[in-house]
């Protein structure tokens, strides 16, 4: 029985992606390669393999020479292998401080990051009640509705902020969500001054999110750390004593990723303080 055109093409597509991973780990062992003789080592035919480069070359990963024509391995597969080994080593060092704040606040503790146009949740610490936020590892959310995504866009320029939230439009969650892209720009200033942002059931109703930037040993912002709540467990001081136990959490993640700066250690000292108020042993102070 022959195979369908679908499943031709599946096979065809899978093989292109072998022989385009076999032709950087060939580049990766060597440096300056013709042609003639990549085909030769992975017994491909010659046009196959300067398709693949071309394509390889118009995506970043490969150069070639002007004069020789050799090619060689750019370095957009070290900085594809060190966000990886980046967010790896992220997730690992905030996973303490993400659980002792799920234990102080019992309820949903999220890590999320860039991840093109939206953000992706790369680590989380589950809420104690039964009426939970419903997320999971790996799913992204946009970005001009979450109090990840707003602590994100504050800290990067603002023309790539606006050109993020121009590039599609502005999807309304709730009554409550942001619905233009002037709207959301107008709260990023304050945001990227008070290192803090929210979101006041404008990804789903009834639901409230706190989250601080998180930085690395150069000063860059690569991730947010959040708590999200129900409205219902919402007192006059919780979003107080959130913010500041997440600033302490931040500032400890921070740190251990090398971030050192003046505020932080005043900020986790003036944290620390805030984990001794009323409340603070059984959830959010209500």
């Amino acid at each position: 029985m022959s195979e369908s055109p679908a499943a031709l093409d599946k096979t065809d597509t899978v093989a292109a992606v072998e022989k385009a991973f076999a032709i950087l780990e060939c580049l990766g062992n060597q440096r300056d390669v013709s042609v003639t003789a990549l085909a030769q080592q992975l017994s491909l035919s010659k046009s196959s393999v300067h398709r693949l480069l071309q394509t390889l070359k118009a995506l970043g990963y490969v150069a070639q020479d002007g004069e020789s024509e050799l090619y060689r391995a750019t370095l957009r597969l070290f900085e594809l292998g060190g966000k990886a080994l980046e967010n790896t080593d992220l997730v690992r060092e905030a996973d303490e401080e993400m659980r002792r704040l799920g234990a102080l606040t019992r309820e949903t503790i999220h890590l999320g990051a860039l991840d093109e146009d939206a953000i992706i949740y790369i680590h989380k610490i589950e809420s104690d009640f039964g009426l939970r936020m419903q997320s999971r590892i790996g799913r992204r959310k946009p970005l001009h509705s979450t109090a990840i995504g707003k602590v994100l866009l504050a800290f990067m320029p603002a023309e790539r902020a606006h050109s993020l939230l121009s590039s599609q439009p502005l999807k309304l969650f709730t009554p409550r969500t942001l619905s233009s892209v002037d709207a959301v720009m107008d709260i990023l200033p304050r945001v990227r001054a008070q290192e803090v942002a929210e979101d006041n059931e404008e990804a789903e109703p009834g639901l409230r999110c706190i989250a601080v930037p998180v930085f690395d040993r150069f000063g860059h912002v690569i991730a947010a750390l959040s708590v999200s709540f129900p409205i219902m467990r919402c007192g006059a001081d919780t979003p107080h004593y959130y913010r500041s136990l997440l600033k302490t959490a931040s500032a400890a993640i921070s740190q251990k990723m090398g971030w050192h700066a003046p505020h932080i250690a005043k900020d986790a000292k003036d944290a620390k303080d805030a984990e001794g108020e009323p409340g603070s042993t059984g959830g959010a102070p209500l």
